[in-house]
């Protein structure tokens, strides 16, 4: 690999960075595929934290990314998500799909018992065995900033209902019917 003839102290200070702009810019965002660009660019602070030390974490944290990253995206192509109001509507019509979009945005943003804490988790504890105690610190500070939006999402999908006006009657309202009895 490269990174025998990258200088560690770039390659953490482009990570901070990373993680940073990732997760300051993805605040602000309505549009789904511009919080997920934006989230690629924090993860992949992660990963270059990590290349330094152990690049077989850098892998499995890559693969990990990947699969919640592509589970979210076909969650999306298969219901037509574009913005923060077709997230809130996603529950009317599959909540199967939400509970699994819902699980997904907690796991990308690495609440523990879901399976995105595991790479985060040890890269933190690789950073801490090599003696990078503030840089671990100001990583786990900065995940914080996109934890937020993964959460903002998660509430917009299966908190909220969208302000829709309705003109016609709920399928639930039957018109009565009248039982006959024979005389």
């Amino acid at each position: 690999m490269t990174t025998n003839h990258l200088p560690p102290l770039a390659l953490l200070t482009m990570a901070i960075v990373s993680i940073l702009v990732g997760g300051w810019s993805g605040l602000n965002q309505i549009q789904m595929r511009k919080i997920m660009a934006f989230s690629s660019i924090a993860h992949l602070g992660w990963m270059m934290a990590i290349l330094t030390v152990s690049q077989k974490l850098t892998i499995l944290t890559l693969m990990i990314y990947m699969m919640m990253t592509s589970s979210l995206f076909l969650v999306m192509i298969s219901t037509s998500t574009k913005t923060f109001k077709d997230m809130s509507q996603l529950w009317t019509t599959s909540p199967t799909l939400t509970t699994t979009c819902m699980l997904t945005l907690m796991s990308l943003g690495g609440l523990p018992p879901l399976i995105g804490f595991l790479p985060k988790w040890l890269i933190l504890k690789e950073l801490t065995n090599n003696h990078l105690i503030l840089t671990a610190i100001i990583m786990a500070i900065l995940s914080l900033l996109s934890l937020m939006f993964y959460m903002r999402l998660t509430y917009t999908a299966t908190l909220t209902i969208s302000p829709n006006t309705t003109n016609s009657m709920m399928k639930w309202r039957f018109k009565p019917t009248n039982i006959t009895t024979p005389t």
